[in-house]
């Protein structure tokens, strides 16, 4: 609650500041608003490789229990590919105009000035043809297709000490990472400043509330779609009762909603499937940890939605084939978001910028953020739980 008042102060001065229409101020904030994006793009991008790493390669030492793995992999996948399709189709459906920001940076201007995007540029630009280039230019979405390859390369590796020693340190570096970005993260309301003084000072108070409104009700809406609708239909599917199932793990699902963290909530979560669902301990153990990991609904959802509207307020022409792109490549992003602080948000950013859309959209996110994060993460869980749920029941008959 004091981080969420520090948020929306920072938004309430950044936005007075804006409004003010001092030059020298502007100037500074866009030099804070310029750094702040420069250490996100240092810090997201490094991150996000690593943790798509490191969680491919993982799952390669869980082949014993190959049975429980493929069917966790399966539901997985199929729930959130089925959570970002629900926000793309809100998205299609409500159709939220995205702000104009066609004089907020150089980068923007770049953007709103390109042709139509379209499937086969954006298939020839995510392709690499030099392992060092995607590093050098920062083409995010040209290292995710390096990262995702190299996890599951090691994960297929036989287990070995120079197997062992490359995750190790690709650990260790990602724990270095994650420490820089609590400081990042601790110095957060002095790039809401920025960012909100950038957007005041260009565009009325009118058109940010509509524009977000609209943003804000695609995502949230889509979340619970796939909490209340998609989820269930995953469980009755199955022959299981959502209500059941629902009431069982709701003190997960609770807990997920305050805490907002899906790996804090995780030994709730395990109570509550092993002694009230009733869920097998062999099962509940090996599914739910790599779904705290993999299985990020709200994540995948939060990422599609938020990288076409950003997109669009930069002046991308978007059609249908490469926003089915876009929704492949959330769900690879949010499979890899493991452990990450602020991950979708920082996945997001990253994402936004190595294309060069207008980052500073995200800026007047950030306290939205907050109550998004929330159902996001009870969102998690309770998928997490289904997930779980749907696993010891497919596997009941086989060991009975």
């Amino acid at each position: 609650m004091k981080q969420t008042l520090i948020w929306i102060g920072a938004l309430v001065l950044g936005a007075v500041l804006g409004l003010l229409g001092l030059p020298w101020l502007q100037s500074v904030m866009d030099f804070v608003a310029s750094v702040y994006t420069r250490l996100f793009q240092l810090l997201a991008v490094p991150t996000i490789v690593l943790a798509v790493v490191t969680t491919l390669a993982s799952l390669g030492t869980q082949k014993e229990s190959g049975r429980i793995f493929r069917r966790t992999l399966v539901y997985t996948l199929l729930t959130t590919f089925a959570a970002a399709a629900v926000g793309l189709l809100l998205y299609l459906l409500i159709a939220p105009e995205g702000l104009d920001l066609a004089t907020v940076t150089a980068a923007s201007e770049s953007v709103s000035d390109s042709q139509p995007l379209t499937l086969y540029n954006h298939i020839l630009s995510i392709v690499p043809n030099n392992v060092m280039r995607p590093f050098l230019e920062g083409n995010v979405l040209s290292l995710l297709l390096i990262a995702f390859a190299v996890g599951i390369g090691l994960s297929y590796l036989p287990e070995s000490e120079n197997k062992a020693t490359v995750i190790k340190g690709c650990l260790g570096l990602q724990e270095l990472l994650f420490t820089l970005i609590r400081w990042l993260i601790w110095a957060l309301p002095l790039g809401i400043v920025a960012f909100a003084a950038q957007l005041s000072a260009q565009i009325s108070g009118g058109l940010i509330a509509a524009s977000l409104g609209k943003y804000v009700l695609v995502v949230l809406g889509g979340n619970f779609i796939q909490f209340f609708v998609v989820l269930p239909l995953f469980l009755l599917a199955r022959g299981l009762n959502p209500l059941h199932v629902f009431s069982r793990m709701l003190p997960a699902v609770l807990m997920a909603l305050f805490t907002k963290s899906s790996a804090a909530t995780l030994p709730v979560t395990m109570e509550s499937a092993e002694e009230r669902l009733g869920a097998r301990r062999e099962v509940a153990r090996f599914v739910l940890p790599i779904c705290t990991t993999i299985n990020m609904n709200g994540c995948a959802a939060f990422i599609l939605v938020t990288s076409l509207f950003v997109m669009q307020s930069g002046g991308i022409q978007l059609t249908l084939p490469p926003m089915l792109l876009w929704l492949l490549i959330a769900v690879i992003a949010a499979v890899g978001n493991a452990g990450v602080p602020m991950g979708c948000y920082f996945l997001t950013f990253s994402l936004m910028s190595g294309i060069g859309a207008p980052v500073a959209v995200l800026g007047a996110i950030l306290p939205i953020y907050t109550i998004i994060d929330m159902v996001e993460t009870a969102e998690n869980v309770w998928s997490d739980s289904c997930v779980c749920a749907m696993t010891d029941h497919d596997l009941k008959p086989v060991e009975s």
